[in-house]
């Protein structure tokens, strides 16, 4: 079920505080996050965040088509190594 429209989209509010900072200092670092279920806003286009996995951080550069969109979207929690290898069996004869 999704978020009521009456609330508004989920945007955690220590995001958006760094998010000020940054811009009034002008540093372009990584933000480190844990908050996945938080909602991209168009203010977060351009920057870098740090998005945990739940193992590490991987860097999510924020770009206008990722606005309405989820962090933890951008970060995969599995990594899909592929099925059953094929494996070349030598048959000998005795």
């Amino acid at each position: 079920m999704s978020r009521s429209s009456i609330k508004g989209p989920f945007v955690d509010e220590k995001l958006i505080a760094k998010i000020e900072r940054l811009k009034v200092t002008g540093k372009k670092e990584p933000i480190k996050t844990w908050s996945r279920s938080s909602q991209i806003p168009p203010e977060f286009v351009g920057f870098t965040f740090a998005v945990h996995n739940g193992k590490i951080f991987k860097e999510v550069f924020i770009t206008e088509d990722m606005v309405g969109h989820r962090l933890g979207e951008f970060s995969l929690t599995r990594n899909f190594r592929g099925h059953g290898r094929i494996v070349k069996r030598v048959l000998s004869k005795t």
